[in-house]
């Protein structure tokens, strides 16, 4: 008889959001129950409830992968908050005599063009990239997140329009667009360019947060809250939303590598970030010309921006292999 009783604890466990699940658990984000030592009263074995996020939070720390990205941005983000700590340099500081001189001692990357000091314009320009990279991913996630759920969710006219719009939105070349709309704006700050990278990558977070509810609502624990009479915003907000945020947790980590490396690509060629901005596009673009007289001005620059953005790519690898239990 005691068996018996304890059979529907184990069978049914609790969302951690008000809602409950089956046995596949591990598949929808709830928690599932882990087995403990003895009660403190010595009452035998006893469940903790374990959610997604703790398990996924666990195989994290146990990822060289994860920790090893992790120690990277870590430390780009420590610079981009505090360069004076390792550099002592203004960025705008250029002395002409000294264009295109190699490493000494004092500027251990040598000097540019227009005899800027490398490394100081290097270790600056992490800040322009990390905050174009955060703000548009956040600005992407949020708008692409909720456009997507709730046409996931409503369906019917809703979703065949938001999905029409997504469509016009993927057959807009982004490099091309960025040329087209950012040519005619003249401001030097970031904020032009955060706005085009929201503008034209929202579809692709929608898409993903559209197919994550429309699975996740089809789930035992949601017709359970639906029959109990929750109403439709306490569905999409306390049993849908939280259990289909992985999938867009996992994309806009990758996707922010991506944005770093596109805010470099514009400025680039000229239509992103513009001089007197410290950036790492505009001082490859700068030091393309020299090439062969001064491949350090080329070098470095291109060197800290391809770090940054495999240290995201491969952070969003870990957290995708994390969070999905496929791979477990």
């Amino acid at each position: 008889m005691p068996d018996q009783q304890r059979e529907p604890e184990h069978a049914i466990a609790g969302t951690g959001t008000g809602g409950t699940m089956g046995l596949d658990a591990a598949e929808t984000g709830a928690e599932t129950p882990e087995r403990t030592p003895d009660g403190p009263e010595g009452t035998g074995p006893r469940d903790k409830p374990r959610s997604l996020w703790s398990d996924a939070w666990r195989d994290l720390r146990r990822n060289p992968v994860f920790l090893v990205s992790g120690l990277v941005i870590l430390f780009l983000v420590f610079i981009s908050l505090w360069p004076s700590a390792i550099t002592s340099g203004s960025p705008l500081k250029c002395d002409l005599a000294r264009a295109q001189e190699g490493s000494q001692p004092g500027h251990p990357f040598g000097f540019d063009g227009q005899g800027c000091d490398v490394y100081t314009r290097t270790v600056h320009g992490a800040r322009t990239s990390l905050t174009v990279g955060v703000c548009a991913t956040l600005g992407v996630a949020v708008l692409g997140s909720v456009l997507g759920a709730l046409a996931g969710f409503l369906g019917g006219v809703w979703d065949s329009v938001l999905s029409r719009i997504t469509d016009v939105f993927f057959a807009v070349p982004v490099v091309l667009g960025g040329l087209v709309l950012l040519s005619v704006i003249t401001s030097n700050t970031v904020w032009p360019v955060i706005g085009f990278i929201v503008l034209l990558g929202w579809p692709q977070i929608s898409r993903i947060a559209r197919g994550s509810v429309i699975t996740v609502q089809h789930n035992d624990y949601v017709q359970a809250a639906r029959a109990l009479g929750a109403s439709r915003s306490r569905l999409l907000l306390r049993h849908i939303a939280p259990n289909a945020v992985a999938p867009v947790i996992v994309v806009a980590t990758i996707a922010l590598g991506t944005y770093i490396a596109l805010e470099a690509t514009l400025s680039y060629l000229g239509v992103g970030l513009k001089p007197p901005s410290v950036s790492w596009g505009i001082d490859i673009s700068a030091a393309s010309p020299y090439i062969r007289n001064a491949p350090h001005a080329l070098l470095w620059p291109s060197g800290a921006l391809a770090v940054t953005v495999l240290a995201f790519i491969m952070l969003g690898d870990a957290v995708r292999d994390a969070l999905d239990p496929r791979l477990r």
